[in-house]
């Protein structure tokens, strides 16, 4: 049974979807003194330290630049606004920065934080800030990538309080929403050893578990068998699904699985593996204390679908 939510996932955001798309109450919201705006640079996400630990951090909707001057903020009518949603009756909206060169960013959020890589600090955050702070980001990862209509090649315009970009040409007018890719990721195991793979995009001693996109007309329980079998040439009997986790890198949800098959040969037979090995609970332990063997962020669905089996036996 799966008893806690992994990380980037079970915020509390109420998202409001029947009144965003109101207009008025999206402009009231963002007018509103007590709003809270996550600014969003390059996919870079503005954090900072209270008494020692990690937050989220917001800028209200108006601020004072650095001139002194109070200004709405940000001063662009070109910058993308995302309304997130209400966390305890306080609206949250992610603002896209990424037009402002590195230093002028950093100077201008500055009172308030600073920009860092998500995938890195996700894990210290709380779990409402790094919920917001994954949905903020895959949201404007989506909107610099969608930005022309793909039926007819015309500007796209953001609607709905940025949930949905809709066509500009009155002949075409086609909406367009949000994308998130799924993916499978398993923990392949024959009782007493896990399959686990390392990719040549990781460091050289990073074994990990496998996984994959699920493709058009596939089933995740398909695409689970499918994957194993292209990556490692094993086949497996039984696949059992153990959690998902949102990951905003670029637009992704994991689908965790854990995934029986007998012990067999290892084939390699694709690009994205470079190796491939059967462990025991014992081996593992065993490399991971030497350091021959190192297991992914502790913050991924990756890692604890192995910690939780190295813990089963």
């Amino acid at each position: 049974m799966v008893t806690s939510q992994n990380i980037f996932a079970g915020g509390r955001i109420d998202r409001a979807a029947p009144r965003r798309a109101d207009p008025a109450a999206v402009a009231g919201w963002l007018a509103d003194a007590g709003t809270r705006l996550i600014p969003v640079w390059r996919g870079r996400i503005l954090l900072t330290d209270q008494d020692g630990d990690l937050r989220l951090a917001a800028v209200p909707p108006r601020t004072n630049w650095p001139d002194g001057g109070p200004v709405q903020w940000p001063p662009s009518t070109e910058r993308t606004v995302v309304f997130l949603g209400l966390l305890d009756d306080v609206p949250h909206f992610a603002v896209d920065v990424s037009d402002l060169e590195q230093p002028v960013a950093e100077a201008v959020c500055a009172p308030f934080g600073r920009f860092d890589d998500l995938r890195m600090a996700g894990g210290a955050l709380p779990v409402d800030d790094a919920n917001l702070a994954a949905y903020a980001r895959g949201l404007m990862e989506w909107h610099g990538h969608s930005r022309y209509c793909g039926h007819c090649g015309s500007r796209t315009m953001p609607t709905d309080g940025g949930h949905i970009r809709r066509c500009v040409l009155e002949t075409c007018a086609a909406p367009h929403f949000p994308r998130t890719d799924p993916a499978v990721i398993m923990l392949v195991h024959d009782g007493e050893s896990c399959l686990l793979g390392r990719s040549a995009r990781f460091h050289t001693k990073i074994y990990s578990t496998l996984a994959g996109f699920v493709e058009p007309g596939e089933s995740l329980e398909d695409a689970v068998a499918r994957e194993v079998l292209e990556e490692t040439g094993v086949r497996v009997d039984t696949v059992t699904y153990h959690s998902s986790q949102p990951w905003p890198f670029p637009r992704s949800v994991m689908i965790g699985f854990h995934a029986r098959a007998e012990h067999q040969p290892i084939s390699c037979n694709d690009d994205e593996l470079e190796h491939a090995l059967w462990c025991t609970r014992r081996e593992l332990r065993a490399r991971v204390a030497a350091d021959s063997l190192r297991l992914p962020h502790r913050y991924s669905i990756a890692y604890r679908l192995i910690a939780e089996w190295l813990a089963a036996e």
